[in-house]
């Protein structure tokens, strides 16, 4: 009698150990969404060698800007030229690579995504293949789409935005990036939006356009992450900046390093059928 009660009890203790370790599962791929999430929308709120390590403190105390270009003007002239390519910019699809790797590179969850914009703010997203863990699927990619959503129009998408309202900005310098000359800008938030990043901008000195984003939240994401550092870099087509590459380092509590990458391809960009449909919904 006594070995059966010793033995439901070991039972019941196994169990309970397993929906914690199940639980703080849950709560670090939550927490990761979130920190995805925070970053993407810090950069796409413009759309417009790669590395994922932040980047490195510059000594610019002695840089002069050219024609006396102050961060602000730099902004501003790159907000007006945004506005000028997204009148333009009707629609476009795209294919998106999704995936999360462990600090040893294992692959833990990927998704093929297509994705549909139109203009102004419509975003749709359809999955066309997945694999790896249908948890971290859900609880990370999917969020991480509809956090997207969310953020491409409406008070999320203002609170979200590279502009002066939400950002102090100063020139630190000039850099390549890759075949790209571009003004290098820090970033400073004025909140603690969940939105937003502290972290540098480079911005096309021809096209004024951003080139890259890196950075971390403005806004620690949640108690089971140390540490998230973002890169984003941008490339030109047909005359628009649109994303080429996103990867995220994410230091989580108990469970490591986790890396996120988005490879965005296929660009097909203003389609011909695209005017036609919009004379038809004008109908």
């Amino acid at each position: 009698m006594g070995d059966g009660s010793q033995g439901k009890g070991t039972e019941r203790k196994e169990r309970l150990l397993i929906m914690a370790i199940q639980l703080g599962r849950a709560r670090e791929l939550v927490a990761i969404a979130f920190v995805l999430g925070a970053t993407s929308a810090a950069s796409t709120a413009q759309s417009q060698s790669f590395v994922s390590q932040p980047p490195a403190e510059d000594t610019w105390s002695t840089y002069s800007a050219p024609a006396g270009l102050t961060g602000d003007e730099i902004v501003a002239r790159m907000l007006e030229r945004n506005r000028l390519r997204n009148e333009r910019l009707r629609r476009y699809s795209a294919v998106r690579t999704y995936e999360i790797r462990n600090s040893e590179g294992k692959l833990a969850a990927q998704a093929v995504v297509s994705v549909e914009y139109r203009a102004p703010d419509k975003k749709t997203f359809n999955k066309t293949s997945e694999k790896g863990s249908g948890i971290v699927r859900h609880l990370v990619f999917d969020r991480l789409m509809q956090s997207e959503s969310e953020t491409s129009s409406g008070r999320e998408h203002r609170n979200s935005a590279i502009t002066t309202a939400n950002y102090a900005f100063a020139l630190s310098g000039e850099e390549d990036v890759g075949p790209y000359h571009c003004f290098v800008l820090e970033a400073a938030p004025k909140s603690k939006e969940k939105y937003l990043f502290e972290g540098k901008i480079w911005i096309d000195a021809q096209d004024f356009a951003v080139v890259k984003i890196a950075g971390h939240p403005a806004k620690k994401p949640s108690f089971w992450i140390n540490r998230a550092d973002f890169v984003r870099q941008y490339q030109r087509i047909d005359g628009f900046w649109l994303p080429l590459r996103d990867e995220t380092s994410v230091e989580v509590k108990i469970y490591g390093r986790r890396v996120f990458t988005v490879d965005h391809q296929q660009y097909v960009i203003n389609p011909l059928q695209a005017e036609a449909g919009d004379i038809a919904d004008e109908d």
